[in-house]
């Protein structure tokens, strides 16, 4: 039934002995008086079902909007309780006739209530990598984001992305790599829809290259006040760029990598059917080799007839790959040894994540770059470390200690697995975005603002005219309906002692696998 605007849930009587044991004494008269009891109280009982299914239809009513065929029903997880949500696919028939442009449908909610809301405090905690949203706007806790500082930022940046009244403008500058750009700005559009009228006005400049460009050693002293906000997929200790998801979670179009959802799937499926303890027991690696020496310099360590250094390494092709309809590059088929590298490329590499979610030990050559999730991995917890100077010995050693101890190994395999699956699937990255975002747009001083040259983009203006593999992965990724569920509950920012301890402890665990590795390497010497 419901009270005020909480839906509480009917629960089911509970008989104990006789049918009419649950009555009161005055009522277990007689048979006749029994019956014409029982014959009240389901009219009683039938008439009120009635009025809470109305209601319950009033409640539920709120959330449709518009005419659509694609109905789904879906729980609530906190009340268990069915209720109806209208699904509202592509619709590109509006502008499609010749020499009209495809417009955007005004049937999508622009806000959306739902039953989570009615109490907050259940909500999930979100994973701890969403504290580094705290340290990432840190250089604008006490200033705020001034319009200056965010028209300094365009220098290098693609994109201005504008938000107003819950509609996305965009004010491009110039043409990404492939289509980092358009999957990146249909990856909010998504999260628009995910949760429509949630996110407050904002105004920001998106840079799709590989490295981060805003240097802290520029902003010190009088300019330390001064740093451009400036948003891409990847940070390193000596930037300020503030660290986004990348465009890869709906797909990578060129290479034909399907978006996050789907493929987190397969990649579980492909664990489930090739187990560690049967695994080839080497390091694999598959890629570009050409985009990096530290990559290269990686192909010294392939198996020779003269050395055996424990690596299987291939060179990736992709243009005979595309040729050849990406036969031989499906991520999910390649979880078939006991142990993966991850290595990075001209900056950091999109590949980590599929790496880390194989079941594998993850051999992580020493990295200079993160995504928005990595800085909360630990080694020897979800990977192992390997050395940048000295690779070929220390994937040896890593392989070796192992195969020697392999119920550690595995575990150390299923930890980064378990992390994927569990806090890295495409919810949490929504909500990511979400509290990125909405931090962000807190500490603005001035009223974003629609430059004249923007365009109002929706999932229809994109989708509709492009490409066919492109329109693929956008339909398949797709957010059909507003979320039923609000945003995880953003965590606290660490304290200053706190985050100094983490790093500290990984560099501890650092240097203990070098111990490691160099008494390997020093009683291999002396048996020599």
């Amino acid at each position: 039934m419901l009270r005020g605007s909480r839906l509480v849930r009917l629960r089911p009587f509970q008989f104990q002995g006789t049918s009419s044991d649950w009555l009161p004494s005055s009522f277990r008269k007689g048979p006749a008086i029994a019956a014409a009891t029982n014959t009240i109280l389901f009219l009683g009982f039938f008439v009120i079902s009635a009025a809470i299914l109305c209601s319950y239809w009033i409640q539920t009513s709120n959330f449709q909007i518009g005419n659509s065929a694609n109905e789904t029903v879906l729980i609530s997880n906190k009340y268990q309780e069915p209720f109806k949500v209208i699904e509202f696919p592509l619709n590109c028939s509006i502008g499609s006739n010749i020499n009209q442009t495809q417009t955007c449908p005004t049937s999508y909610p622009t806000t959306f209530s739902n039953l989570d809301d009615l109490d907050s405090s259940t909500n999930p905690v979100c994973p701890d990598y969403f504290r580094f949203i705290h340290q990432d706007l840190m250089p604008w806790k006490a200033t705020g984001i001034t319009r200056d500082m965010v028209e300094r930022a365009k220098e290098t940046a693609h994109f201005r992305l504008v938000i107003v009244n819950g509609k996305a403008y965009v004010e491009k500058y110039k043409k990404s790599i492939q289509t980092r750009d358009v999957f990146t700005i249909w990856g909010i559009l998504q999260l628009l829809r995910r949760y429509p009228g949630r996110l407050p006005d904002l105004e920001l400049m998106f840079d799709c290259d590989d490295k981060p460009v805003i240097q802290s050693s520029d902003y010190r002293g009088l300019n330390s006040t001064q740093v451009p906000p400036l948003f891409r997929n990847c940070g390193d200790r000596w930037t300020r760029d503030v660290v986004f998801p990348d465009w890869s979670f709906w797909g990578w179009a060129e290479i034909n990598i399907k978006p996050w959802e789907g493929l987190l799937k397969d990649l579980k499926k492909g664990n489930d059917r090739s187990k560690w303890m049967e695994r080839e027991p080497y390091a694999y690696w598959k890629g570009n080799p050409f985009v990096a020496e530290s990559r290269q310099d990686l192909l010294k360590c392939n198996v020779s007839d003269s050395q055996d250094w424990n690596a299987r390494l291939f060179i990736q092709d992709w243009i005979l790959e595309s040729q050849q309809g990406f036969k031989q590059s499906d991520v999910a088929s390649q979880c078939t040894h006991r142990y993966k590298i991850y290595i990075e490329g001209y900056a950091w590499s999109v590949s980590e994540k599929y790496i880390l979610a194989c079941d594998s030990v993850t051999l992580i050559v020493k990295p200079q770059y993160y995504d928005f999730f990595t800085r909360s991995l630990q080694p020897v917890r979800h990977y192992w470390p390997i050395r940048h100077e000295d690779k070929c010995k220390s994937i040896k050693f890593a392989v070796d200690w192992g195969n020697n101890h392999k119920q550690k190994a595995q575990a150390i395999g299923k930890a980064p697995s378990d992390f994927i699956q569990q806090e890295l699937k495409m919810d949490f990255v929504y909500d990511y975005m979400f509290h990125l975002l909405n931090e962000y747009a807190k500490r603005l001083r001035f009223e974003p603002k629609i430059p004249e040259g923007a365009t109002h983009l929706c999932s229809e203006s994109m989708a509709c005219p492009a490409a066919e593999s492109e329109k693929k992965f956008m339909t398949e990724s797709l957010v059909k309906s507003p979320s039923v569920t609000s945003p995880c509950t953003m965590p606290p920012a660490y304290k200053p002692q706190a985050l100094g301890n983490w790093y500290r402890r990984n560099i501890n665990l650092n240097k203990q696998v070098q111990k490691w590795e160099d008494k390997y390497w020093e009683n291999l010497s002396k048996q020599d």
